[in-house]
């Protein structure tokens, strides 16, 4: 409870008022007959207030938020009496938000809905504590706060819009959403499909001969990308995915990266598994089927990278251990030189089973540096300590190729499209 400026306002007039009591002459009761007559009625006005009953409150939000998508939560109001207040909705801090805090007018016995825009800024999970009220006294003598609402948790999730849009279109035409740029061939692949005419371009190697002769027409045998291959999701949560660039961090382009290759590759007919290792650590098995995205959504939300060293040889144990099956595994880290003996001992572990792919995110900022034009001697040994890093992160990625690891040096706004592109030329080459 404190007093609003009408209250301050009348007290200060009160007490100027007082000086008329020894240079004008004013009665002296008089004027304390005022003040009294002002503190009843400030206590009554207090009292009343504290009386009111408050309203009822209910927050309407999804449980489930997309990371960075600006979302509509509404605020429905039941009050039995009619006040004006002030709210402000107590979500999670740090969120931008627009339309908030709101004056309202309640009447009596009726309902009031109203509705604010919010954008969820960090994934993982989230609390609303309830809503802030600021009601006013009948004669605007005084303000309370009150807090109304039930508090609610939410889980902020990776930004899962993409993949209701890619549910539309087929896995060819979403690859090609995300960038991926295809090699286009007809028939061709791994597992038969089925028997068709011959047509003009097809191979003489995909010509059935015997069903040729029964037929006495040309047919040709049509095959298909083998299905039920697995695909494991290799993701770096240590202090390497903690860059960030934009409003979305490394390990935020990383993930949504994960989940594209991922709803893609179950769509065609695979299983997709994930481990996170470094910081947090998980692990999902793979799953076939569209429902396994949903599993991929509730295990990485809450995914954060840490400040820690990323022990790559413990992860490769740990996924040798895990995953017996032939899989195309693909790291998604931050290759740096001093990194690479580690990194090449993991790779080799994983490669006496797997065929591995590795995914080097590169800060953009690095380019940016090195196209800018120098004026000064800072300038100059910034650009050479910048050309002489990326130097030896090129010399780490040959060391990996050298050792037949398939290695993806891209920014984190390609990285979506790299990966899809990769996953599916391992699939068209028959190699996995």
């Amino acid at each position: 409870m404190r007093p609003a400026p009408l209250l301050i306002l009348l007290i200060a007039c009160w007490g100027l008022a007082g000086l008329a009591v020894p240079f004008l002459g004013w009665p002296l009761w008089q004027w304390q007959a005022v003040g009294a007559g002002l503190l009843v009625l400030a206590a009554l006005d207090a009292w009343r207030l504290r009386a009111r009953p408050l309203p009822e409150v209910v927050r309407e939000v999804p449980e489930a938020l997309p990371l960075g998508i600006e979302r509509d939560v509404a605020l429905c109001f039941e009050s039995r009496v009619r006040q004006r207040l002030d709210v402000f909705d107590l979500y999670p801090g740090g969120w931008p938000s627009s339309g908030m805090p709101r004056r309202l007018a309640l009447a009596p016995m009726s309902a009031t809905r109203i509705t604010y825009r919010l954008r969820p800024s960090a994934r993982g999970d989230a609390a609303f504590e309830g809503v802030q009220l600021r009601l006013r006294s009948a004669l605007g003598l005084w303000r309370q706060s009150r807090v109304a609402g039930a508090p609610q948790r939410v889980r902020v999730y990776p930004n899962f819009a993409p993949l209701t849009r890619f549910a539309l279109f087929s896995a060819e035409q979403a690859s090609r959403l995300v960038g991926a740029h295809l090699k286009r061939r007809r028939g061709e692949g791994t597992d038969f499909n089925q028997m068709r005419e011959y047509r003009v371009g097809d191979s003489l190697r995909q010509v059935d001969w015997k069903a040729t002769a029964r037929s006495r027409k040309l047919i040709s045998r049509e095959y298909q990308d083998e299905k039920n291959q697995q695909l494991v999701m290799l993701i770096d949560t240590g202090r390497r995915m903690m860059a960030r660039e934009d409003a979305l961090g490394h390990f935020d382009h990383v993930l949504n990266a994960a989940l594209v290759v991922s709803y893609l590759a179950l769509r065609q007919g695979d299983g997709v598994g994930l481990l996170a290792a470094g910081g947090d650590s998980r692990w999902v098995a793979p799953q076939r089927g569209m429902a396994a995205i949903d599993t991929l959504l509730r295990a990485s939300y809450d995914l954060q990278p840490r400040a820690v060293a990323t022990d790559y040889l413990a992860a490769a144990t740990e996924l040798s251990l895990r995953q017996r099956r032939r899989s195309l595994v693909m790291l998604v880290t931050n290759v740096r030189d001093e990194d690479i003996e580690d990194l090449l001992a993991a790779v080799r572990l994983l490669q006496r089973r797997h065929l591995v792919c590795v995914a080097s995110l590169r800060e953009t900022s690095l380019d940016e540096a090195l196209d800018g034009e120098i004026r000064d001697l800072h300038g100059a040994i910034h650009a050479g300590a910048v050309a002489r890093y990326l130097e030896q992160r090129t010399a780490a990625h040959d060391a990996l190729r050298s050792h037949r690891v398939m290695v993806l040096d891209v920014s984190s706004d390609e990285l979506p499209g790299a990966l899809v592109e990769r996953y599916l030329a391992v699939k068209r080459d028959g190699v996995l």
